[in-house]
């Protein structure tokens, strides 16, 4: 398993359908060593922290190989990593072979998988797509996110060591398939 990408956005203003709207989704990859804390990567930030952020939400994972899946489906080749809002582009990270609970070091920090991703239309926005949200859920290539059990410093290209697996060994995919299908 491996960081392929970190990724991060301060907060912009931006207009959608003659609204005012503060989005974080407009993550783009940063270079060299980036400190993951508690709340958030530094650099980062989330706009609505009722829905976004918090200590169970502090990273969003997308597995790197669903880049593929949505090129292919949406005909589109300008897909670049932080494309679906996430923190974190990893490889050999697939919902359907990490667990809910499992423990992870990545470069000098610990982090844990605590749920499935669910869009909200801000993913919409990013895409160019109003109706993408609804692909997303129904391809259940949702990803999901980490909490923070060890700050530390992490990079593109650290090795992901799995730790600890989850003694219950809920896949990401089940929980979301109970969830929401």
């Amino acid at each position: 398993m491996k960081l392929i990408s970190v990724n991060v956005s301060s907060p912009k203003v931006i207009q959608y359908k003659g609204e005012t709207v503060t989005t974080g989704i407009f993550k783009e990859p940063v270079q060299g060593r980036v400190m993951l804390r508690e709340l958030n990567l530094a650099g980062d930030g989330q706009a609505d922290l009722t829905v976004h952020g918090g200590i169970h939400q502090a990273v969003y994972v997308y597995p790197f190989e669903h880049y593929d899946y949505w090129k292919q489906k949406l005909g589109r080749e300008d897909l670049t990593y932080g494309q679906f809002g996430e923190n974190f582009t990893v490889a050999g990270m697939i919902e359907d072979q990490v667990h809910i609970g499992d423990v992870f070091r990545i470069g000098n920090a610990m982090v844990q998988i605590t749920q499935p991703r669910v869009p909200c239309y801000k993913l919409a926005i990013k895409m160019n797509l109003p109706k993408f949200p609804k692909l997303f859920m129904a391809s259940g290539r949702t990803g999901f996110y980490l909490r923070v059990l060890q700050e530390g410093e992490v990079g593109a290209g650290d090795a992901i060591a799995r730790i600890e697996i989850a003694p219950e060994k809920v896949t990401v995919q089940e929980v979301f398939h109970l969830a929401f299908r």
